[in-house]
């Protein structure tokens, strides 16, 4: 049986709602999802302990923050060999700029979102820490002109 398969249309109504709002209490979300408290807190502690649940955050307004520009990078490795990879994934992680690192199956090999304050901000990141990680070969970067769909336009909207 799949991890799909064993959550049934409360357990999915549970994670829809606290994905919208992590804050409700255990009385609301038993209200929206149809249980009483008990039964509800009960699903939740399961949902935690199988790891459906992995944690409760806050989400920040990157842009209040003064921290509105957005790149995607292109990462093209000069070996992708077990050493390489590891050197680089643990480098990356260092980098606060870095929101995201995908390995990708295409003709580069990973894909970074950074966020900085703005086009010279991220001329030094690019420039100092992601052109200085192990293994890069080259970069391509993208810039944002606009989020159109993202969790923080989501939330703003009221969804």
């Amino acid at each position: 049986m799949t991890k799909k398969e064993e959550l049934d249309r409360i357990d999915h109504a549970i994670l829809r709602e606290l994905q919208k709002n992590a804050r409700l209490t255990i009385t609301e979300l038993a209200s929206r999802v149809g249980l009483s408290k008990t039964p509800c807190q009960l699903r939740m502690k399961k949902l935690e302990d199988q790891g459906y649940i992995l944690g409760y955050v806050a989400l920040v307004n990157q842009t209040r923050l003064g921290e509105n520009h957005i790149a995607f990078v292109q990462v093209k490795l000069a070996d992708t060999r077990s050493k390489a990879l590891d050197a680089f994934n643990e480098a990356v992680r260092q980098i606060p700029e870095v929101e995201q690192c995908h390995m990708i199956a295409a003709g580069f090999d990973y894909l970074l979102k950074v966020r900085t304050s703005g086009m010279e901000a991220y001329r030094q990141v690019l420039g100092e820490h992601i052109s200085a990680l192990p293994y890069v070969q080259q970069t391509s970067t993208y810039a944002v002109m606009e989020s159109v769909k993202d969790i923080e336009s989501h939330l703003l909207e009221g969804s």
